[in-house]
């Protein structure tokens, strides 16, 4: 009862702008209704600043239900299917990945951009766009503000690349007989779920190839996501040695381990486990879909929390950032594919 009264106010804000955020963003897939949350809930805060009888219940929100939304994530994650057909594109990959990190580091310093921004846009831009963002928020203890500007900046570059890339591939030369080619680069490429399956959705439509696209690319994409696992536990390594150092106390692993982790990896364990007892993966697909739900009312939260004048006076540099590493997974791609003989 005292968690109601204390959390149940600012919840109740979160859903009321989520629940039509989730169905606006039904009807508009390459924005997305965590956008549409994200963007609603900063609208609210530019008339409405006094918050504070739900600001225990927003704050409740942006962080234990963004870590509940991940570990639901793992139920749409069957290993097997994701390693058998994801191992093609696994060098493609590791190099974007580690590309788009390597950037966003070189810019973190270069430009001096805060370095939990600088964290949230490259592990956004290289991983899985809003989910490898909610993942990543609470290992490093980002604010809501620094997660609104990543997730913006994600937001524009998936945007672009679900309009411009069916146009380019037919530029380049992508064959149009076959979705492989097209599929690997959506799924490399593409940073969120939601413009990976615009792009690859728009290539299958111009050339008739059903869902041959499709198919590929949101394997490749859910390979993708699997990174999430090692980024997040060498990122609490990382901050547990720095906490340790800038306190001279020594800080264990157990206080800052994200262990949200561990249970998304298990959800995956169990979904793999289970379709290879001859399961239906249909049946886990309602957790899938709270997954996703949970991602828009978590964004909701982040959205009621946000400055959206500091967010516009301070977002240049971050999305110069996004932009260089938009380019660099893309060339990238591009050139693995041509030596590995795929395109």
């Amino acid at each position: 009862m005292n968690w109601i009264q204390k959390n149940g106010k600012g919840l109740l804000l979160c859903l009321v702008i989520a629940v039509p955020s989730w169905f606006i963003g039904k009807l508009f897939p390459v924005v997305g209704g965590a956008v549409i949350a994200i963007v609603a809930g900063m609208a609210v805060t530019v008339f409405w600043k006094e918050k504070r009888d739900f600001a225990s219940g927003i704050t409740f929100t942006s962080k234990k239900i963004l870590q509940w939304a991940v570990i639901l994530l793992g139920f749409g994650m069957n290993l097997g299917v994701v390693f058998q057909t994801g191992k093609q594109s696994l060098p493609i990959i590791v190099c974007t990945i580690t590309t788009s990190l390597v950037i966003a580091f070189a810019l973190h310093k270069a430009m001096d951009i805060p370095s939990k921004i600088s964290t949230l846009v490259g592990v956004g831009s290289s991983i899985c766009g809003g989910s490898a963002i909610a993942a990543t928020a609470p290992v490093i203890d980002a604010d809501d503000e620094e997660v609104a500007q990543a997730i913006s900046v994600i937001f524009f570059f998936n945007v672009l690349a679900a309009i411009l890339f069916p146009v380019f591939g037919q530029m380049i030369g992508f064959d149009t007989t076959s979705g492989e080619a097209f599929g690997i680069f959506a799924g490399t490429a593409v940073n969120d779920t939601s413009s990976v399956t615009a792009a690859a959705s728009t290539w299958d439509s111009m050339w008739g190839l059903g869902s041959q696209t499709l198919d590929k690319a949101v394997t490749v994409k859910l390979t993708r996501t699997l990174a999430i696992i090692p980024i997040t536990l060498v990122l609490a390594f990382l901050r547990t040695r720095q906490a340790s150092g800038n306190d001279g106390k020594k800080v264990s692993m157990k206080q800052i381990f994200p262990f949200f982790i561990l249970y998304f990896i298990a959800a995956s364990v169990i979904t793999t486990v289970a379709v290879q007892c001859g399961v239906s993966a249909d049946i886990f697909a309602p957790l899938k879909t709270l997954s996703k739900f949970f991602i828009v009312l978590a964004m909701a939260a982040i959205g009621l929390n946000t400055d959206v004048v500091k967010l516009v006076k301070t977002g240049g540099r971050p999305l110069v950032m996004g932009a260089c590493c938009w380019a660099g997974i893309t060339a990238v791609s591009l050139l693995l594919q041509n030596v590995m003989g795929i395109w």
